[in-house]
């Protein structure tokens, strides 16, 4: 059963240059995470890899059917200094799933631990299965 869909398939995706994230619009592109999804009767989870992410500077919206997670990376640099070179030059993470009807989004939880964000969405009460018991005539 599908009940999530991804809206970005490239390593690299434009960014819009309009509008409040947590990271500074300065370069246009981001960094797309690897993410595990997993379902089972009562759900889904999504299991995102953003590396150098703190909690402050993730962003979570669900808009419609689609749920966008967006993140600034924060360089490890010790006290006021500047890194002289970085490997990492695209400074945000960001993702879109649009989501299947069944999925109750107001019902989502977030946590984040060792760069990893765990989303889990349950489904729909109808949507779940339920077991019936059968009544001795």
């Amino acid at each position: 059963m599908n009940t999530v869909q991804t809206r970005n398939d490239t390593r690299h995706a434009p960014s819009a240059t309009t509008g409040s994230t947590p990271a500074d619009r300065t370069d246009s592109r981001v960094l797309l995470p690897r993410v595990d999804v997993i379902e089972d009767d009562a759900g889904i989870t999504l299991l995102a890899d953003v590396p150098g992410v703190p909690k402050d500077q993730l962003e979570l919206k669900i808009e419609g059917d689609t749920l966008t997670f967006e993140g600034a990376i924060a360089p490890l640099t010790p006290g006021q200094l500047e890194p002289v070179y970085a490997e990492v030059r695209v400074p945000r993470y960001r993702r879109a799933f649009t989501l299947s009807r069944e999925l109750d989004v107001a019902q989502i939880s977030a946590s984040m631990k060792d760069g990893v964000l765990t989303l889990r969405i349950p489904k729909q009460a109808h949507a779940q299965p339920r077991r019936i018991p059968v009544q001795a005539a």
